[in-house]
């Protein structure tokens, strides 16, 4: 019989771990190390204008006023969630929704493009972009408003479309994504610091890439909704949008600089693990579903690797008007499938996002172990129930396995750890 104390010990050492993995992801470290390292530098008369946008604009923004010359001129601006409030003396803060756009957001956008293109020749524009930045600047091409940007947002959500996927459709109706923010800068210089929450760190869909390039085209946008299998359901205004065949602007000149990322933190929990563990996939995507299989089948072929790490970020189908997120999905079905394959115990599994939110939920995420699934039929109650009507945050609050909100002031995804003791015969 298990030691309900080995148990613990494990859950501890997982949540040691994820705290790792966010401290390795401080963007006011990231940022002052790119900006120590090549400081801005101002034509005489010209302004550094300050936009910091995305989940971990404050810490971002902080570290690069301590960097900027003493006394530079310029607008200072952040664009954040509402969980990451901040007041920082000397500049503008607005809060906004995310993942779904909001009236705020659109407030916020209007402010940002007038500093861009307020912008003069000799003029720098410093631009601080962390992941969230999508949903947090609607800025919707003439034809349509917010609420048909918002309507588009919560289809490509519930259809379990990645990361890419969202991102191209939401360039195609932004005046600023895909290099739009740039393009009304000129003639100024822009230089952008990018904090990357997407795997394989493509900086087009950071944030949709206000400062880089399209992803693609809107001819590849209306594809995506079809094979999504939501165009039926797009506005009418919308499908016209995309008709047209109306793109974002090119990005102007500018220079792009990658400053953290969730390789970092992986190889940080590796470190901290005092490089006991194996990173088994940097590109842990798609649906939860075939993630945790995945999981599962790494830990069974991996007896002499008691700790295994996982980035990514994995995708959910809704199947019902339950709450949850993906972390705490996936985690639910990575207890669901070590139960179905037998996996001895003691063995924990945390899933969680490195921005402390998971979903539209007061959860980080979660931390299963080989006694969840008992603990909820002891309450009366089946996992797969609860999966069935996508509601697997009541499944782990029942079963006491949620990783409370906390939001850590940064965004490169999420992070996985599954971590054992016994090993099967």
């Amino acid at each position: 019989m298990t030691d309900p104390a080995d148990r613990a010990a494990l859950r501890d050492r997982a949540m040691a771990l994820y705290d790792s993995a966010i401290d390795a992801a401080r963007p006011d470290l990231a940022v002052s190390a790119a900006l120590g390292a090549s400081p801005v530098e101002l034509p005489a008369g010209g302004a550094c204008h300050v936009i910091a946008v995305g989940k971990a604009a404050g810490p971002m923004m902080r570290a690069a006023l301590d960097k900027l010359p003493a006394g530079a001129p310029g607008e200072r601006l952040i664009v954040t969630n509402y969980e990451n409030d901040t007041e920082i003396a000397g500049v503008r803060v607005f809060l906004a929704g995310h993942p779904v756009p909001d009236e705020a957001g659109l407030a916020a956008a209007l402010d940002v493009e007038r500093i861009a293109k307020g912008a003069g020749r000799d003029d720098v524009v410093l631009c601080l972009i962390s992941g969230g930045g999508s949903a947090l600047l609607p800025a919707p091409v003439e034809g349509i408003g917010l609420p048909e940007k918002a309507e588009v947002n919560r289809l490509l959500l519930g259809c379990g479309a990645d990361i890419r996927q969202t991102n191209l459709v939401r360039q195609c109706l932004s005046r600023l994504k895909g290099g739009g923010l740039a393009a009304l800068a000129a003639p100024a210089s822009t230089r952008s610091l990018i904090l990357s929450d997407v795997i394989g760190d493509d900086l087009r869909v950071v944030a949709s890439g206000p400062t880089v390039a399209p992803i693609g085209t809107p001819a590849e946008a209306i594809e995506t909704l079809k094979a999504l299998g939501i165009w039926a359901s797009v506005p009418s205004s919308v499908k016209d949008v995309l008709r047209s065949g109306t793109r974002p602007a090119p990005a102007s000149a500018n220079e792009v600089q990658l400053i953290g990322s969730n390789r970092m933190s992986l190889l940080a929990m590796r470190e901290a693990a005092d490089g006991k563990a194996d990173i088994v996939s940097e590109e842990l995507i798609g649906p939860v579903e075939d993630a945790a299989t995945f999981i599962v089948d790494a830990h069974l072929a991996s007896p002499a690797a008691p700790v295994l790490i996982f980035g990514g970020e994995t995708t959910v189908r809704l199947r019902g008007r339950g709450l949850g997120g993906r972390n705490q999905e996936l985690a639910l079905r990575v207890a669901l499938e070590a139960k179905r394959r037998g996996v001895a115990g003691p063995w924990a599994f945390l899933s969680g996002g490195t921005d402390g939110r998971d979903g539209p939920t007061d959860a980080a995420g979660a931390c299963v172990d080989d006694e969840t699934l008992d603990r909820l039929l002891a309450a009366g109650l089946e996992a797969e129930t609860f999966l069935g009507r996508s509601d697997s945050y009541h499944a782990l609050e029942a079963s006491g396995d949620l990783i409370p909100q906390r939001p850590t002031g940064t965004n490169v995804a999420d992070v996985q750890v599954f971590i054992a003791g016994l090993r099967p015969a």
